[in-house]
Order: structure tokens, then sequence, then C-alpha cells
């Protein structure tokens, strides 16, 4: 079996898409004057819930990548649930080679995480605020699972932004 077949058959997956967030520990930790680091976000279609009671939460990143790092020395993270009108947020985070991410942060609405600082997108369907519990080596990624916090649902309207066959769709 090649990559290109096996992604192919896992295109024909439906998945919810989420933009995971995070912000960078501040330089100094010791020094409570000085600024918080930058905030750092990823669309993730590999999200889904693992346990109820604790409250747990999984999300794969590949393996190296900035969020992989990130999330190595920073435990504390966030999660939005993006709607179908999010499409845009989606995308951007997802691009190769794009902007800072703080730029793209400043056109987007979104409140600080009371318990995390990471960024909550504003209208999305959910949000969930994590703190890393266990990092899994699988393959080329990172499992990362994290205790629930605090949710939210900002948004009681909308429905979900789904990722299928390579592109974001929408129910129906």
């Amino acid at each position: 079996m090649s990559h290109d077949e096996f992604r192919a058959a896992l295109s024909r997956l439906a998945a919810g898409v989420v933009l995971v967030t995070a912000q960078e520990p501040p330089l100094d930790p010791d020094d409570p004057t000085a600024p918080s680091g930058e905030d750092a976000g990823m669309t993730a279609t590999a999200f889904l819930s693992v346990s109820l009671d604790p409250p747990l939460v999984l999300v794969s990143l590949r393996a190296g990548s900035r969020m992989d790092d990130l999330l190595a020395e920073q435990p504390l993270w966030a999660v939005s649930v993006l709607s179908e009108s999010q499409r845009h947020i989606a995308g951007r985070f997802a691009m190769k080679g794009r902007v800072s991410d703080r730029l793209l942060f400043e056109e987007i609405p979104h409140v600080r995480g009371e318990v995390t600082g990471a960024p909550l997108v504003g209208g999305a369907l959910a949000t969930l605020e994590c703190r890393t519990e266990q990092r899994v080596p699988a393959g080329d990624h990172t499992l990362v699972i994290g205790r629930v916090l605090t949710t939210s649902l900002p948004s009681a309207d909308g429905e979900p932004l789904l990722y299928f066959r390579g592109r974001y769709r929408q129910l129906g």
C-alpha cells in the first residue's frame, strides 16, 4: 500500500475541524513583569473525545511541527470547534508558509481563556481549555491527550465545519 492509497482511503472519513491554540510561555517565567509569549494556532481534524471521567480529549500533531514543539513545553492549550461559517479560519491556520500567527489572530474575533490564556475563537460551536496529561509518539505524529479544564458554548447556532475528501464541507 502506498502513502497515496492510504491517504485516499482515509479521506473518505468525515472529520470535524478545530483550531488548537496555545500561548508561548514568557521568556523569563520567574519574572512576573516579563511579557507573555506569542500566540500559536493550528487547524486540526484529528481531534476526539477520549474519556468522560476524567474528561480527556486527544489531538494528533505532526511530530516536530511548531504546535508539537510548543505543547512539549507549554502544558496549557485550547480548542475551538469551528462552525461551517468559520471555514476561512480553518484555511488560514492550515496554510503552509503563512504569515505570523500574531497577524492572523489580529483579524479573528477571540477572547483569552481564563485558565490557559490561549485564544478562543469567537462564535465557535464550543471551546475547551486543556492541560496535557500525556504525549504519545505515534509514527510521524504525536498524540497529545489533554484533561479538559473548562468548556464553553459560545454559539448556539450553526452547524459544524467538516473535512471530507480533502476539502472543507458542511452538513447536508
